[in-house]
């Protein structure tokens, strides 16, 4: 437990469904596709409802209906996205090795200045199944991970030295004179990193602000704080911590767990199908904790992974009433965790029912703890 003085106010944040939205997921077609207009209203209502961060995912094929349906890119959507709002940050996911390193640390600058410094970045090493392959890039678990750590120094070299010509001589990347000018806005972009294989803990360790990740039990988040924790301690640093999780709440637990039942009623045997050949013999150990094969798809007394059946990543949701939820809440806060990424279907409804039922609650217990 790491209730006391020393805490920062917890933090809460949402998500921008690239994928689509919709009351059902799991079907060929999303009842709301992703188109601007759409991720526009979910993102106001996130800012309207004083959420701190909006994540928003990477993807290279649709992850949550029918593969081949329409997917929001993660850059351009998100550029889109800042220019209409005023307060919120964005957490963009980001895959190293697709643009130049330079190129990159070019463009979040240049995003970072035109969003006012409310960028940050969750920086996705290892990935879906398949999901590389797809844009032509084959390599391993190690590769990945060792380009990660190099694409962060670089980055991070070349928004420090602005607007100065800089160099970087590593095993992947290659920068040679390389100019950021304009830097980004005061110290730029914080960088979050999530995984649970011993490669990307120690990344997490070594390189990030903050560790993210999915949900799961507790006994199982408290083993990922304790084993980040030590990589942090070894590189001489301390840890910071987030989960991201997806919520289903209603006025009360049986309503809730109806409307669990009911979010995957519509789902189609093909999406189902694609993504289980997603899953089969994936190399990602945190999406091997969230598809488990459990009764009922229940993890915990308020955790259900059904959403996992039909979507890629996070599969796994806290059901309950908005004090149960709150709760449940509070006992991931105890273990560390001081920002919660929460999404809900569909995510403008839920976005404001979960600001207004469950945040207070959760805020009242937490700083009553603090």
């Amino acid at each position: 437990m790491t209730s006391g003085n020393n805490r920062p106010e917890p933090r809460f944040s949402w998500f921008v469904p690239i994928d689509g939205d919709g009351e059902h997921i799991g079907t060929l077609k999303a009842e709301r596709p992703p188109t601007f207009d759409y991720l526009k209203q979910v993102v106001q209502t996130a800012e309207k409802e004083d959420y701190y961060s909006l994540l928003i995912p990477t993807r290279f094929a649709n992850g949550l209906f029918e593969e081949r349906e329409p997917l929001a890119e993660t850059w351009t959507t998100v550029t889109a996205l800042a220019a209409v709002t005023e307060r919120i940050r964005f957490l963009v996911a980001v895959r190293p090795g697709f643009v130049s390193t330079g190129l990159f640390a070019q463009m979040a600058a240049a995003l970072d200045n035109i969003s006012n410094g409310r960028i940050d970045l969750n920086v996705v090493p290892g990935g879906i199944q398949g999901d590389f392959e797809r844009m032509g890039e084959v390599s391993d678990h190690a590769h990945r991970y060792s380009w990660a750590e190099e694409f962060i120094e670089a980055c991070r070299k070349m928004w420090a030295e602005s607007p100065e010509p800089v160099d970087y001589k590593g095993e992947h990347i290659q920068l040679n004179g390389a100019i950021c000018s304009p830097g980004p806005v005061g110290e730029g972009p914080k960088f979050y990193l999530g995984g649970a294989s011993d490669a990307a803990l120690g990344l997490a360790g070594r390189q990030s602000d903050a560790y993210l990740a999915w949900i799961m039990p507790l006994e199982g988040i408290e083993t990922h704080i304790r084993r980040a924790n030590e990589q942090f301690k070894v590189a001489g640093r301390t840890g910071v911590h987030g989960l991201r999780t997806h919520l289903i709440v209603r006025d009360t637990e049986d309503e809730a767990w109806d409307a669990a039942g009911d979010l995957l009623s519509k789902a189609e045997t093909l999406v189902k199908g694609q993504r289980q050949a997603v899953f089969a013999g994936t190399a990602n150990v945190g999406q091997r904790a969230q598809a488990q094969v459990v009764a009922e798809h229940r993890v915990g007394r308020h955790l259900w992974n059904g959403i996992s059946t039909v979507r890629v990543n996070c599969g796994t949701a806290i059901v309950g009433s908005p004090q149960q939820v709150a709760e449940e809440l509070l006992g991931y806060w105890r273990l560390g965790i001081d920002e919660f990424i929460l999404s809900g279907f569909p995510h403008v409804e839920e976005c404001s029912r979960v600001a207004q039922t469950v945040l207070p609650i959760a805020r009242e217990l937490m700083n009553s703890e603090r």
